[in-house]
């Protein structure tokens, strides 16, 4: 059993009572809690106000002289006004946030016998919202017996599912925005429906274990987004591990069971040690499986096993291995499209399907480029230690391509970083102006324009002259100038062209009939190798 720690206010009437032996025969709320020998207190955290320093020193004394086993600790917390709701609810919170509570390692008890109303309220508020990551503890005389028979009195353990309270409606909606600030990184993103869905990721988040399942682009952000979950979350409390990230798509053959699921040694060739694995790496933590669709089947099936049951069993083990993780998994692809086509587990996706969110590539939030940019700039100051920024023409410019159709983004928010990085690097004076940004559009121009599968016949050839050209000319056309560009000389690619015929050609001069066919499109040596 874990050690258990009760957390509770002094009560300046209740645990009041004169030095004696006859304290012993009524009930007093404090001390009675270690007197039950079906609760065992092994730490005890007595709140108390500076004034009441007598009266929290004679129970502390009175709790170890009934329970030697345990240690009392006395924390001095002070408001000006007891009964004002808000001083206290302020301090207790600050109080739950100081405090290095550890619930994998401890159990705790939030005594809410004691203290004023308002006190008693605070507390349990605070514990159903986790910031006191505990069960309400409630003591009381026995009933008829006056108390004096039995000053230990009962206890009982709750519990808590509650709605919140109409009365700090206001705090818990700023808690709540500060919570999706912290999904968003900050960024004051202003995409309606992105706002939306990071609002409900972080009700599912701090509400409930399930797992998660992120759809989206590749550099739509699931991986960080996927952290700041697991960041919140341990913050409340709610985890205590690591956060152990795989990008299914690097697990391939044979190695994707060992590093997942662990192996015994001398399970397959080369296994000299045991290996405990990936998912025993994120017990009591969080598990992103990115790209899951990439998994194999088998693979598949033990993770749904070990999200249904924490159990599985390692490569090359007669006993089966536990991890209790939570999981985050991400995917570039349409799972259900998988499932309907073999390569996919319809029961694993059922399973991941119960809180599925679509994330949206960068052009499809164009207004969230301006706040996103800016976030960029400060990442680049805080890793090269060197603050940049734009001129205002310098950045009406950028944001006017950036915004617009013309701009695919097809790497996302990669695709930004990287046209951040590339001009505050190239900005030694700390200021991006407009020769820079102009450069910078012209290389994602040409950068997107390749990766599309651009012929690249259009910076050769004006409109009309490619209207004219028939579709199978130009696929003829487009590889015959990719092959001069791989050549160092028009021989060399006139000898690449037409290698096979050859050797069936008593002569040949093959850089002439290159520069022949290239001069029925009106282009010469010279335009294609530049």
């Amino acid at each position: 059993m874990k050690p258990v720690t009760v957390i509770g206010f002094l009560g300046s009437t209740l645990d009041a009572a004169k030095f004696g032996p006859s304290r012993w025969n009524r009930w007093r709320p404090s001390v009675g809690i270690a007197m039950h020998e079906d609760l065992r207190v092994d730490r005890f955290l007595l709140l108390h106000g500076a004034q009441h320093r007598r009266l929290a020193d004679q129970v502390a004394e009175d709790v170890r002289a009934v329970s030697p086993e345990t240690t009392v600790e006395l924390r001095q917390l002070d408001f000006a006004d007891a009964w004002d709701f808000e001083e206290v609810y302020g301090k207790l919170l600050d109080f739950a946030r100081a405090e290095p509570f550890d619930p994998e390692a401890e159990d705790y008890l939030i005594h809410i016998t004691t203290g004023t109303h308002v006190a008693q309220i605070c507390l349990f508020l605070l514990t159903e919202a986790r910031y006191l990551p505990g069960r309400l503890l409630q003591t009381q005389p026995n009933r008829g017996g006056g108390g004096g028979s039995s000053p230990a009195g009962r206890w009982t353990a709750i519990d808590l599912d509650l709605s919140r309270y109409d009365s700090i409606a206001t705090r818990f909606a700023m808690a709540s925005a500060e919570s999706q600030s912290f999904l968003k990184s900050g960024i004051d993103t202003r995409n309606a429906g992105f706002n939306r869905m990071i609002d409900e990721i972080e009700q599912v988040a701090l509400r409930s274990r399930a797992p998660v399942l992120l759809m989206g682009p590749t550099g739509a952000g699931k991986s960080q987004l996927a952290r700041r979950i697991y960041e919140l979350k341990r913050l409340k409390h709610q985890v205590a591990g690591p956060f152990v990230e795989v990008n299914c798509a690097t697990l391939k053959g044979d190695g994707a069971m060992s590093a997942l699921f662990g192996h015994r040694k001398g399970a397959f060739t080369g296994a000299v040690a045991d290996r405990p694995g990936l998912l025993r790496a994120a017990d009591t933590g969080m598990l992103f499986l990115d790209e899951i669709g990439e998994l194999g089947l088998d693979e598949q099936a033990m993770i749904l096993r070990a999200i249904e049951d924490k159990r599985f069993l390692p490569v090359g083990a007669d006993k089966e291995a536990a991890s209790d993780f939570q999981l985050i998994a991400g995917t570039n692809r349409d799972l259900g499209q998988a499932v309907a086509a073999g390569g996919f587990r319809d029961d694993l996706y059922a399973r991941l399907n119960l809180w599925t969110f679509s994330l949206p590539g960068l052009a499809e939030r164009r207004e969230d480029i301006e706040p996103n940019l800016d976030y960029e700039l400060d990442r680049f100051a805080e890793r090269e230690g060197n603050r940049v920024s734009f001129n205002k023409e310098a950045r009406t410019r950028y944001l006017a391509f950036a915004t617009s159709g013309e701009a695919r983004w097809p790497g996302n928010f990669r695709d930004l970083m990287a046209s951040v990085t590339r001009m505050a690097t190239l900005s030694p004076g700390g200021r991006i102006d407009v020769d820079c940004v102009d450069l910078e559009i012209g290389r994602l121009r040409r950068l997107w324009s390749a990766e599309s599968g651009d012929d690249g016949l259009a910076t050769l050839l004006p409109p009309a002259a490619l209207a004219d050209i028939d579709p199978f000319d130009r696929v003829q056309l487009a590889y015959v100038i990719a092959a001069c560009r791989r050549s160092r000389s028009l021989s060399e690619a006139g000898r690449t062209l037409f290698s096979a015929s050859l050797a069936r050609r008593s002569s040949a001069n093959d850089a002439d009939r290159l520069r022949k066919y290239l001069a029925r499109f009106a282009l010469s040596w010279a335009d294609v190798a530049q």
